[in-house]
């Protein structure tokens, strides 16, 4: 799996010195779950972490993330990701498909536009929408919070999607 991390992630992440400049090559991802970005945003003075597929935008949520977890950043990811699935409905032997083709963690530091656009309206979606319900960041169950934000529509290069649908059929077709 490969994390192309935005500059406040990277810079957070304690064995980020040697990650690939956002010049480098972007090269073909090897399977459809190889692909996603991550992001570190600060809500209620609390580091919280969105990941995002590159083509569902399909988008996970942690909330208050210590520096000790953000060395483990693919570990989290992985929990994440296989919970939310399963929350999601999806068969076992499916999920345990999509475990075996995720792989180990690789990052950089190339960033697309577009999914980093998606990024920032569910950042807002977050700010403005659940936060104002929640007293506290650390109250928002991940699992819920990740389900909350893919059930709704999202363009990809003007094209709309549901990202929930959409990661839904790449594990099914795995």
């Amino acid at each position: 799996m490969i994390l192309h991390c935005t500059q406040k992630l990277a810079a957070r992440i304690p064995f980020a010195i040697n990650l690939p400049d956002a010049g480098a090559e972007r090269n073909a991802p090897a399977h459809p779950l190889s692909s996603w970005h991550g992001h570190l945003l600060t809500l209620d003075r609390r580091q919280c972490v969105l990941f995002c597929h590159d083509d569902a935008r399909y988008v996970l949520f942690l909330p208050g993330l210590r520096a000790p977890q953000l060395a483990e950043l693919g570990r989290w990811h992985r929990e994440l990701f296989l919970a939310v699935l399963e929350a999601q409905g999806l068969a076992h032997h499916h999920i345990a498909n999509a475990s075996l083709r995720l792989g180990p963690l690789q990052m950089d530091r190339n960033t697309d536009r577009s999914v980093l656009a998606s990024m920032n309206r569910v950042a807002g979606d977050l700010q403005f929408g659940l936060l104002r319900e929640t007293a506290n960041v650390m109250e928002l169950d991940p699992i819920k919070t990740s389900l909350w934000l893919n059930d709704r529509p999202c363009t990809v290069h003007k094209t709309w999607i549901w990202p929930d649908k959409a990661m839904r059929e790449i594990v099914e077709h795995l």
